[in-house]
Order: C-alpha cells, then structure tokens, then sequence
C-alpha cells in the first residue's frame, strides 16, 4: 500500500485499487525483480511525498526518471547530490541565471525546490536502467493524468510548468480558470533553444504574488 505521509493519501485514497493500477504494480514487481529499475522502489513517489497536496504552488512535469545509475530520485530533473549535472538541468540553471540572476548550483538535487512547493513529477514515474520511455505506456499516464486533475480541481491557484511536449499533453486536463499555464519547449540540448528566454520561474512567482501566495524560493540549496 502506498503510503504518501501528508494530504496526498486522502486526496488519492482509492487510486491504488483501480484495476489499471493494479495492472501496472503486477509489472512493476516484475521488472524490479528482473532488471534494474530507476528509482528505487522507496523513491518512486518522492515528489508527492516531499509537497503536500495543499502545499503545491506550482507543477514542473518531467518525462519518465534519469535512466543511468545514481541519478533518479523520484523528483523530475533531480538527481541525487554528489552527481554531474545532466545536460537538461544544467539549461534549467541557465535560464535561472538569466532570469532571476540565481547563480548555478553546485548540486543537481532540487529538493528545496519540493519543500517550497514545487511539485517535480514526471509523466512516467519508473524507467528500466539504460531504457528510456521502457515503462511508457504501462499505466503511469493514467496516474498522473489523475494528479493533474486533483490538482486542477483545487480552488487555491497553482502555476502549471509545461515544457516540452510530453508535459503539454497535460495541458487539457488543466481547465480551471484560476491556475496558471506557462508552455515552454523542452530544456534538452535538442530542443533547448525553444526553453531559453521563457522566463518561467520569473513569471510564476509574479502570478503567485498577484494572488497573495508566497513565491517559491527558485535558489537551490542543500536540504538534511
């Protein structure tokens, strides 16, 4: 049983019994007995567990986890601290410079980012090693197609992140005229010149400001 430590757990109460779920946990088992699987199974639902529902100021979408080793911690675009940046994220912490003037950071591992209410969730949550998109299509879509949808139906404003193609497939799903879209291409070396410029961490905090929530702290830092 999933067990999420915070709102998370009532807001998705009855999810893990649905049978497309109980489809994709028969195979997860599977595959993490077989092969080996990014994240560990502990970590597959880190950016739930680290931002409360209630907690969410804004939504990055990720695609599915790092599939190379020591990278994937179950927040999209993080990985763990002590490891080289990958190519998308050291483009994150470019446009960051170039918009609010945050040097980069040291580390990969944006876990301040999840505790100052920066929902990092990628679209697939598990991914064999070495194997990109290996777990697409498995029924992680349905999931966080619901995450969305309980995010959407929140009466408190959140700014939705979209960049990339994968992450705008969310985008009919966020229909309430009190959240945010902001669309972007992805921060990939192949598709990074669509990304540069978007001003999104910028413009995210000046919505949040607009409607009395406090901004969410963009500076990477350290967390215990």
């Amino acid at each position: 049983m999933v067990n999420f430590g915070n709102d998370w757990d009532d807001i998705m109460k009855g999810e893990f019994e649905k049978e497309y779920y109980l489809r994709l946990r028969e195979f997860l088992k599977y595959e993490y007995s077989h092969y080996t699987v990014y994240p560990d199974m502990y970590s597959i639902f880190n950016a739930m567990k680290n931002t409360a529902y209630n907690d969410v100021k804004a939504v990055i979408f990720g695609q599915d986890p790092y599939h190379e080793p020591n990278q994937a911690h179950g927040l999209c675009f993080s990985v763990k601290d002590g490891n080289p940046l990958p190519p998308s994220l050291q483009n994150i912490y470019k446009e960051l410079y170039a918009d609010l003037g945050i040097p980069p950071a040291k580390t990969g591992e944006l876990l301040s980012w999840a505790k100052s209410g920066v929902l990092l969730l990628n679209t697939v949550l598990t991914v064999r090693r070495g194997q990109a998109d290996s777990h697409k299509g498995r029924g992680w879509e349905y999931f966080t197609d619901e995450v969305t949808r309980k995010l959407n139906a929140r009466e408190k404003p959140i700014v939705f992140i979209l960049w990339g193609a994968k992450a705008k497939a969310k985008k009919p799903l966020i229909t309430a005229p009190q959240h945010l879209i902001l669309e972007s291409g992805h921060p990939s070396p192949l598709s990074a010149r669509y990304f540069f410029g978007c001003r999104h961490f910028s413009r995210c905090n000046e919505f949040l400001a607009r409607n009395g929530i406090e901004p969410v702290d963009w500076e990477v830092k350290k967390v215990n």
